[in-house]
């Protein structure tokens, strides 16, 4: 992994590498060689995209396994920092008027977008990632991130030195504030003394705070010179600033998102500093539709995607939970069983 302003650049040189302009200036990739009679598939990204090494990166996955799978015709499209809701309207808008199908809004910010949008077409089958949606032709694909946190909260007190950790969420959205509120019950139900830091790089409607890895990076060291020596950090992009800040502080350990970010290539350098991902399965439930739609039963309604089916998991790359495996091996039973109620809220 490269420094902080690397970072960066790396991911403008990957962007202009896959991606080519459009029109209303988003980013697309398309797949070459369109056939009549392929599957068509239309993948709307959150800001950041594909190439996040996070939450876009898991959706996809999905997208990848479906269209090596069914030899689908894919087109992805990704959202701009800033941008007004009738670009995400447009985005979707153009996926349909071009004949594919699913469309698939990652991320919750698509949910106003797909409620206006997905009516108008009622043949084509529409994917809500992160959100929910009542309307008909919509499958809204939901997680239980509080309870993947929970488990990543009691392995923070339990590797912390004298219980002080942090955890740092993109936006103060409801989504966000589910990682921030299992992480936090998770320490505290473990280390009752422990205290938890909880911090978000920016507000409201402005999401910067999931594509700014300075941010991440300022945030993370300003939590270690407080004591800290785990964070988790719930920030998209933003996050591998803060992976490479815990690298720095000798005896700290960071906690991935989403996917399993010890196995990303360009955080291959702070893998041995990186606890734990909380993963996120979006790619599960983006290939769960596609395929779906592939089998003319297209799912819709509300499909959640919680800790007992697989939704949500801590991975163990580089075996650093091997001495704590018992303990989280003992706290996610008793979630699956219901004897621990995980909280959504803080």
């Amino acid at each position: 992994m490269r420094r902080v302003s690397k970072i960066t650049a790396a991911c403008a040189v990957t962007a202009a590498l896959a991606l080519t302009a459009t029109a209303c200036g988003e980013s697309s990739t398309e797949s070459s060689g369109s056939d009549k009679g392929k599957m068509k598939i239309g993948m709307a990204y959150d800001v950041g995209g594909r190439g996040d090494n996070s939450f876009n990166d898991s959706a996809a996955r999905g997208l990848d396994k479906a269209k090596s799978e069914f030899g689908a015709e894919t087109k992805e499209l990704t959202a701009k920092s800033g941008e007004a809701p009738a670009d995400r309207e447009q985005r979707l808008q153009s996926l349909a008027e071009g004949g594919y199908n699913p469309v698939i809004g990652v991320g919750f910010a698509y949910k106003a977008a797909i409620d206006k949008i997905a009516p108008k077409y009622p043949k084509v089958d529409f994917g809500l990632v992160d959100s929910v949606s009542d309307v008909k032709n919509v499958d809204s694909i939901v997680f239980t991130e509080e309870q993947g946190s929970y488990l990543a909260g009691v392995a923070a007190a339990l590797k912390s030195k004298d219980g002080r950790v942090g955890f740092i969420g993109g936006v103060d959205l409801p989504l966000i504030k589910k990682f921030a509120a299992g992480f936090q019950q998770g320490v505290l139900d473990t280390n009752p003394k422990a205290k938890v830091q909880i911090q978000y790089l920016s507000t409201g409607s402005d999401l910067s705070g999931f594509g700014s890895p300075d941010k991440g990076s300022y945030a993370a060291k300003g939590m270690l010179d407080k004591g800290a020596d785990v964070i988790f950090a719930a920030a998209g992009g933003s996050g591998a600033g803060s992976i490479e800040a815990v690298a720095g502080k000798k005896g700290a350990w960071s906690i991935g998102v989403d996917s399993d970010q010890a196995l990303d290539p360009s955080l291959s350098k702070y893998k041995d500093t990186i606890m734990t991902s909380v993963v996120k399965n979006v790619d599960g439930g983006v290939y769960d539709l596609i395929k779906s739609v592939k089998d003319g039963k297209p799912l819709t309604g509300t499909q959640t995607y919680s800790l007992a089916k697989g939704g949500v998991s801590l991975t163990t790359t580089g075996d650093h939970l091997k001495d704590i495996q018992a303990q989280l091996d003992e706290a996610k039973k008793k979630i699956v069983d219901g004897t621990i109620k995980v909280k959504a809220t803080t």
